[in-house]
């Protein structure tokens, strides 16, 4: 009987460490202050959004401290009551905040050794606070300018192309080839739309060296062909984020009804009647899943869709992140070059990006943004943005299925066009 006795409790014990409760996945969605609020962040989508805290990274801590704040279940029902402002913690320090749009003190969590990170990374963390800087040139008519005279009242799609001040020959090999604003005709299909071009630009970057003054020669460019966007900030790789966010408060302002956006940079080559049959066959698509469903809004977002991507730790590249900095893995985004979103979801990203803290990857900072969204990136075989194999480079027949294509010099542009 003792036998029997020992051998119940022994396979009680089994029974109960081997077993495992059944995962049940629940995706918990704020209710918000008001019903049907969207001014609200809902609980993060997927394992990237990670809520754990890792004191260790700069990114991390401050992104959390955002998720906090705009997470409707801690904050509350703060309805008709004025926020009061967040007291300093211990462990943040209060550092001089190095930016063009404001010389004020900011506040940062404490890291240690920030001076020992490389000097372009320092200078990101000391104005990575500040998204608002001054247009020097702006074009508030652009979308609006000769509209008539097409019978149209939108631009079917707008393509904003990241440049610098010195890029002169890129931006016009541009315009006289894939970038030609106007009504441009679809490739296979006689229907097309209305595109405009606008560069996307900084001022030139005086911490890499002594620079020849190039503005009268943009004053006069733009003049010309009235294409140019530029803010006052400096033009520096880690800046890229900049262009997006200040992009988007330009768009929202003066051209909220374009239908498509591209956003790309001026050494790649795009196939835009290509494009425009793509973006005209997704439009249809949308009409007929809006007769069926009432589903107004489009969350296309396409390009090269790059998954799983780790940060490069490797100090000597260009998109070096310290571990110190950011922790973690990217989300899916659409690698360099170009992509192409629709112009409401493009708004969208805009009311996002405030709960998200600037990433000195543009590339990845779309990702995050969309992420937060709950939307990924859908890949296109043809954004081919690390280029096609070298022994095809040189054959036209082998650009037919080529939406856009990575990187290509001026010259390389205007011979592609002609081929065509």
């Amino acid at each position: 009987m003792t036998g029997h006795l020992l051998i119940y409790i022994l396979v009680s014990i089994f029974v109960t460490i081997s077993y495992t409760p059944p995962k049940i996945n629940v995706h918990y969605i704020a209710p918000g202050i008001a019903p049907n609020s969207s001014a609200l962040a809902s609980h993060p989508l997927g394992p990237f959004w990670n809520l754990r805290l890792e004191d260790s990274a700069l990114w991390n801590q401050l992104q959390h401290a955002w998720d906090r704040q705009h997470n409707p279940i801690l904050r509350g029902n703060t309805t008709g009551l004025m926020r009061k402002p967040r007291a300093k913690l211990e462990s943040e320090v209060e550092v001089e905040c190095l930016s063009d749009c404001m010389s004020h003190k900011c506040t940062l969590p404490r890291m240690q050794d920030l001076n020992s990170l490389p000097e372009k990374m320092i200078s990101f963390i000391r104005s990575m606070h500040c998204r608002e800087y001054p247009l020097l040139i702006n074009q508030p008519g652009m979308c609006r300018r000769q509209n008539s005279s097409f019978g149209l009242d939108t631009p079917m799609l707008l393509m904003a192309v990241k440049s610098q001040v010195g890029n002169f020959e890129n931006r016009q090999a541009i315009r006289e080839t894939w970038g030609r604003s106007g009504l441009v005709r679809g490739e296979s299909i006689k229907k097309g739309g209305l595109v405009h071009t606008v560069f996307l630009l900084g001022r030139q970057d005086s911490s890499t060296g002594p620079h020849p003054d190039l503005n009268n020669l943009l004053n006069l460019e733009n003049q010309k062909y009235g294409d140019i966007l530029q803010w006052d900030f400096r033009d520096t790789f880690f800046n890229l984020t900049l262009k997006d966010l200040l992009f988007w408060h330009w768009l929202q302002q003066y051209c909220p009804t374009a239908i498509f956006v591209f956003k790309g940079d001026d050494d790649v080559f795009v196939r835009t009647d290509a494009l425009l049959d793509y973006l005209n066959k997704q439009l249809e698509e949308q009409n007929l899943l809006r007769a069926r469903t009432n589903e107004t809004s489009m969350n296309l977002f396409v390009g090269d869709v790059i998954n799983n991507a780790m940060p490069n730790r490797e100090p000597s590249t260009k998109y070096y992140i310290p571990e110190r900095f950011y922790k973690g893995g990217y989300p899916p985004y659409a690698g360099g070059g170009g992509v192409v979103y629709s112009g409401s979801l493009a708004l969208r990203l805009k009311e996002v990006s405030q709960r998200v803290r600037l990433f000195p990857i543009d590339d990845v900072y779309l990702g995050m943004c969309l992420h937060r969204l709950g939307l990924a990136p859908s890949h296109h075989a043809g954004f081919l943005t690390f280029d096609l194999p070298e022994t095809d480079r040189g054959n036209p027949c082998a650009y037919r299925s080529v939406l856009l294509v990575h990187r290509r010099s001026p010259k390389e542009m205007l011979t592609l066009c002609h081929r065509k």
